[in-house]
């Protein structure tokens, strides 16, 4: 793309959507100007220009919600960019998500996201709190309190969860197994956190898995 096609208003602005690129959700709208978006294309980045700081920014340099770009778009008349990311953390500085978690009748309801519908929790979600709970420890907060006693009381919740999900399996209880589980997940996702691996850094592992024969797809003999 060049940018020179571009129509940036008087001030030397463009309004930029940004979306999430697995999901469709609406995750922002700010302004960029050309330095912004070379910075962005170079970078695959989400960079942008502060109207009320008057300087060039990038998404996440202080609070580490880094926008990962994987596509670029112009509207037709020129006028607008539309940049696909895979948004670590969270997109607004109120800890939401989305920019967009009000509707139309005043109510606190995320933008929407596509693909199926839904309204509980995605381990992305979770796995946010989660980050958030390590880089902004709070008293009353259990997963703060967990990663302050560190990665051994960590692991030994991780067994514990194990061990009860084998328990309900055992028992033949469908509620108390997607119980159990959901604990097991939840502590699996603060150990993943403890090491900064994040959700889709397994997705990636299941996707090099995927389609194998069942003789190249060799786990380890403790598997």
């Amino acid at each position: 793309m060049n940018l020179k096609d571009i129509k940036f208003d008087e001030k030397g602005l463009v309004p930029v959507v940004v979306q999430d690129a697995e999901n469709g959700q609406v995750l922002m709208v700010a302004y960029a100007n050309q330095e912004a978006l070379e910075k962005t294309l170079e970078t695959k980045r989400g960079h942008f220009w502060s109207r009320s700081r008057n300087k060039l920014w990038e998404k996440g340099e202080e609070s580490e919600n880094f926008q990962e770009v994987k596509d670029f778009f112009l509207d037709c008349d020129g006028d607008t960019v539309l940049i696909l990311v895979n948004q670590r953390g969270v997109a607004c500085h109120t800890g939401k998500r989305s920019c967009f978690f009000t509707n139309a009748k005043g109510e606190n309801q995320s933008a929407t996201s596509f693909g199926f519908g839904r309204t509980d929790k995605t381990l992305e979600e979770v796995y946010q709190v989660i980050e958030d709970r390590k880089r902004n420890p709070r008293e009353v907060s259990y997963v703060s309190g967990l990663f302050s006693e560190g990665l051994d009381r960590i692991l030994k919740k991780v067994g514990e969860e194990a061990g009860e999900t084998i328990i309900a399996a055992k028992n033949k209880s469908k509620e108390e197994i997607i119980y159990e589980v959901a604990d097991l997940w939840f502590h699996t996702l603060i150990t993943l956190a403890y090491f900064g691996i994040r959700p889709e850094d397994i997705y990636k592992e299941f996707g090099k898995r995927l389609g194998k024969s069942k003789e190249s797809y060799r786990l380890n003999e403790s598997e």
